[in-house]
C-alpha cells in the first residue's frame, strides 16, 4: 500500500472499527447478562441516563467526558475506549495488510468475533455458544466463498471442515491432558468450540500455529502469575483469550511463522 493511500484511507478504517468496537462493547456487556443489545440505546452503567450524540462518539465521547458519567459524575471505565480504539487498529492492521480484498472483509469480522470472545472470556470464564457457533458458520462461509473465488472448487470448504474437526479434537485432547496432570479440569468445553471456529476461519496450518502460541503466552501467564504470588497451580484463568490472540497474530504472521520453522528445523525441505 502506498503512502498515499494509506494516509487517506486509515483514518476512515479506523473510525469504522472504532464504531464497530463501541457496539461490541455493548454485545460483552449485554450477551452473558441475557439483555438485548437494540433496546436500549447506550446508557450510563450507574445512573442509566442515556447518551447524547456526542458522547457517544468512539473514542472521543470518553474523553470529552473526562472518564465520569456527565449526568451523575461517576467513573466510566476505561476499556470502554480501549476496545474501541483496539479495534479500530486491528482494522488498520488488516486493511493494511490484505487491502482492498475479501479478505479484509472477512478478517474484520474475525477480529470482532475474537473481541467479543476474549473479553466476555476474561469477565465470566465462559465463551457462549451463540459466538462460536455462528462464528463458526461464517468461517465456513468465508472459505466456501475463497475456494469458489480462486479455484471454483469446495477444497477450501473441505479443509475449513477438517479443520474445525480437527480444532475439537485437539483442545479435547490437550484438555485431557491438562486434567489428568492437575487433577481438575483444565480447558472448558468452550475452548474446544472456539478453538473449531478458529479451525474453519484459518486452515489446520494457522490451527496449529494459533494453538501453539495461545499454549506458549498462556504458559508464560500461569509460570509469571505463581512466580509473582498471583496464582497457584489450580488457579483457573480464561484461556480464550490466548487462543484469540494467537489467531490474531496468525492472521498477520502466521506464513512467516511457518516459513521460519520450516527454515530452522527442515533447512534441506
Amino acid at each position: 500500500m502506498d503512502l498515499l493511500t494509506a494516509v487517506i484511507t486509515l483514518p476512515f478504517v479506523f473510525a469504522f472499527g472504532a464504531c464497530i468496537g463501541s457496539f461490541l462493547n455493548v454485545v460483552i456487556y449485554r450477551l452473558p447478562e441475557g439483555l438485548s443489545l437494540i433496546h436500549p440505546p447506550s446508557r450510563c452503567p450507574h445512573c442509566e441516563h442515556p447518551l447524547g450524540k456526542t458522547e457517544n462518539i468512539p473514542v472521543l465521547g470518553w474523553l470529552w467526558l473526562r472518564g465520569r458519567c456527565r449526568w451523575c459524575r461517576a467513573p466510566i471505565s476505561v476499556r470502554y475506549p480501549l476496545v474501541e480504539a483496539v479495534t479500530g487498529l486491528l482494522f488498520c492492521f488488516v486493511f493494511w495488510q490484505y487491502q482492498f480484498t475479501l479478505a479484509t472483509i472477512a478478517y474484520w469480522v474475525l477480529m470482532s468475533w475474537l473481541i467479543a470472545l476474549s473479553m466476555i472470556d476474561f469477565d465470566t470464564m465462559t465463551l457462549p455458544g451463540v459466538l462460536t457457533k455462528s462464528g463458526l458458520v461464517l468461517g465456513l462461509i468465508f472459505q466456501g466463498v475463497m475456494g469458489w473465488q480462486v479455484a471454483q472448487t469446495p477444497e477450501y470448504l473441505i479443509i475449513g471442515v477438517v479443520s474445525a474437526v480437527l480444532g475439537i479434537w485437539l483442545f479435547d485432547l490437550i484438555g485431557l491432558g491438562g486434567t489428568l496432570v492437575l487433577g481438575q479440569q483444565a480447558l472448558g468445553g468452550g475452548d474446544s468450540k472456539l478453538a473449531a471456529m478458529l479451525g474453519a476461519w484459518l486452515g489446520w496450518k494457522y490451527l496449529l500455529v494459533t494453538s501453539f502460541l495461545a499454549c506458549l503466552v498462556g504458559s508464560v501467564f500461569g509460570m509469571g502469575g505463581m512466580m509473582l504470588g498471583l496464582m497457584d497451580r489450580r488457579h483457573p484463568f480464561p484461556f480464550g483469550p490466548f487462543l484469540a490472540l494467537g489467531a490474531m497474530l496468525s492472521v498477520f504472521l502466521g506464513e512467516a511463522i511457518i516459513s521460519t520453522y520450516i527454515r530452522l528445523f527442515f533447512p534441506l525441505s
